[in-house]
């Protein structure tokens, strides 16, 4: 099958780290990497934010990445790219319909992503498949006057969910705010996102540590929603232990961030700097090294669409304290493979950790059934399988029925 993958601003060739370079960008990857593994043609469409970019790049996983010329060459933060989604599209459907490949699917990842690939779909009668990753009325639930999303935002993506052929969603907590939103659960299929075992696994090298004092990590963009505050607020109940954070930019401009200067700030006040360690961006081919490092991880944002974060540290053997919210909810069993507590509470976020820290045997029974959990539900090859099984039924639903003899 071919298939066509449109992530308007998460090009899967981008260094993480960088702004609204994340998850996303990920998923795109790995996905798109497993797909060809299954098979399937695919090209990944995102857009052209740099002129020394080529048309195509063909990559090492197999699949291509097709830069499209839609607005300024240069890098814009992707709130900003709305005005320009009519111009992708329309690239989109010319190379779709005068070109020498036409995808059998297309798959647009984030509401953006949608407005371009169903204005293409529509015009080369191409089915469109939508992930939002993100949804605008819970980015405005929580960030309030803070969110920077267009003006409209939750209105496109409450029409995307009623226009396109089926909407993948990461989670339960999705399936909700959705049909809240009004898009019906008839087009809804429930595809959680995977996570590459090879890279992300129980044994291999471990980063340098101090085995006299137990370590907790935490792992994301330098931004306030991924609750690395609270993580800090929290230390104090932890006389003992270290935090080690890891995201953001590189080591050596962590002095300039803005947000890291705060969160230094903040390690200070509470009396814990000597045991808050930020590391900064660390190559994702090396992240294994410093889950493996740590007693346990802890994902404490305030709201979160799915968070590949815990997956890998569950995949490399580490149990997981995280706040109860979004894909967390789903990936994370309380009692099991680690513990949850209320978003934006450094309380009981530090009991949590501190109880857990403490229980050396628990510790162990959750990293153990978290790999398990892992191995048996967040493989990437079986959500290529799952996502296979979706794009053959939009495609058949598109074609004529036979006559029969």
């Amino acid at each position: 099958m071919r298939i066509a993958m449109i992530s308007e601003h998460a090009s899967p060739l981008a260094v993480l780290g960088e702004e609204d370079a994340g998850g996303q960008n990920t998923h795109v990857a790995e996905l798109a990497a497993a797909l060809v593994g299954e098979g399937h043609d695919v090209r990944v469409y995102t857009r052209r934010d740099a002129t020394n970019l080529p048309d195509t790049v063909s990559t090492t996983d197999g699949y291509q990445v097709c830069h499209v010329p839609a607005g300024p060459a240069l890098r814009v933060p992707k709130d900003e790219l709305l005005p320009y989604m009519g111009e992708f599209g329309r690239w989109l459907a010319g190379q779709w319909r005068d070109g020498d490949w036409t995808p059998d699917v297309a798959h647009a990842h984030f509401w953006m992503s949608g407005l371009a690939t169903l204005h293409a779909g529509r015009r080369t009668r191409v089915p469109v498949v939508l992930t939002y990753h993100a949804l605008g009325v819970v980015k405005k639930r929580h960030q309030g006057a803070k969110d920077t999303s267009p003006p409209g935002r939750i209105g496109y993506e409450r029409a995307l969910g009623r226009a396109v052929d089926r909407v993948i969603v990461q989670c339960q907590d999705e399936i909700g705010e959705l049909v809240r939103l009004g898009v019906p659960r008839s087009r809804m299929a429930l595809v959680p996102s995977g996570v590459n075992q090879e890279m992300f696994r129980p044994d291999g090298p471990v980063a340098p540590r101090d085995p006299a004092r137990p370590r907790i990590i935490t792992v994301g963009r330098m931004v306030e929603r991924k609750g690395f505050l609270d993580v800090v607020r929290a230390m104090p109940a932890m006389p003992d232990a270290e935090c080690v954070v890891v995201g953001g930019p590189p080591a050596d401009q962590l002095p300039a961030d803005a947000f890291a200067r705060r969160l230094g700030a903040l390690a200070e006040s509470c009396g814990v700097a000597d045991r808050v360690k930020l590391v900064g961006a660390v190559p994702r081919e090396e992240m294994g090294r410093w889950y493996r490092s740590a007693d346990l991880l802890v994902a404490a944002p305030w709201y979160e669409p799915f968070g590949l974060t815990p997956l890998e540290g569950m995949a490399c053997g580490v149990p997981v304290v995280g706040t109860d919210v979004g894909g967390i909810s789903d990936t994370v069993v309380a009692g099991l493979t680690g513990d949850l507590v209320p978003p934006r509470d450094h309380r009981a976020l530090g009991t949590a950790i501190r109880r857990l820290l403490a229980d050396k045997v628990r510790r162990f029974a959750y990293a153990t059934a978290a790999l398990d959990r892992i191995r048996s539900r967040y493989s990437w090859k079986r959500c290529a399988e799952q996502l296979s099984a979706v794009y053959a039924a939009v495609t058949a639903a598109g074609r004529p029925t036979p006559a029969v003899a």
